[in-house]
């Protein structure tokens, strides 16, 4: 039974891997709109709420890696704090919502905006220690500009479009998104 989950959980991993390696093909068409939804940020959200936060952690860190070696996109080194932006957003928001009491959409939304500041966080600090190796500096307004004002688009669409797909997820009975109340048991 373990081993079925684990597999289940591979092979969702690999179709988010999948989607955050073809969403930014679709968005990416008009760069400015592309680089403002966040095409890839949504498959790893999702890989850490359904596949858990150690799928999501490494879903998250691969794929700016990989879209770097497939497509040169993103450039270097900007998909290095990518991969540490998007790792922290897999690993938070699993496992914030693995831990919490309730599964529910309240949860959910703490878990998503605790992930997307934690990883906000993380990719300015690293995006910092990068840009102070290459001797350039790397500012507030230039953290605050690329983590959201450039980004609002795609926290707006985060905000709205996974909740949206666990509860249709939910409703078809793919991944269990509420825990639902047990009957009250009966004396016999």
């Amino acid at each position: 039974m373990k081993m079925n989950k684990h597999i289940k959980n591979l092979t969702l991993s690999a179709m988010f891997l999948a989607l955050g390696l073809v969403l930014p093909l679709l968005t990416g068409q008009i760069q400015v709109i592309g680089n403002m939804l966040l095409p890839m940020h949504i498959p790893v959200l999702l890989c850490g709420l359904i596949c858990g936060w150690q799928y999501g952690g490494i879903i998250g860190f691969t794929l700016p890696l990989l879209r770097f070696v497939i497509f040169s996109m993103p450039p270097m080194p900007n998909a290095v704090s990518m991969a540490f932006e998007l790792a922290t957003y897999g690993l938070v928001i699993g496992l914030l919502y693995s831990h919490s009491k309730w599964k529910c959409v309240i949860s959910l939304y703490r878990s998503i905006l605790i992930a997307m500041i934690a990883g906000r966080a993380v990719w300015g600090v690293v995006q910092a220690m990068i840009m102070g190796i290459n001797g350039s500096g790397f500012t507030f307004q230039m953290f605050m500009a690329g983590a959201f004002m450039n980004a609002t688009p795609g926290i707006v669409l985060q905000l709205i479009l996974i909740p949206v797909i666990m509860v249709a997820l939910d409703r078809a009975n793919l991944v269990p998104f509420t825990k639902k109340k047990s009957a009250p048991a009966t004396e016999s």
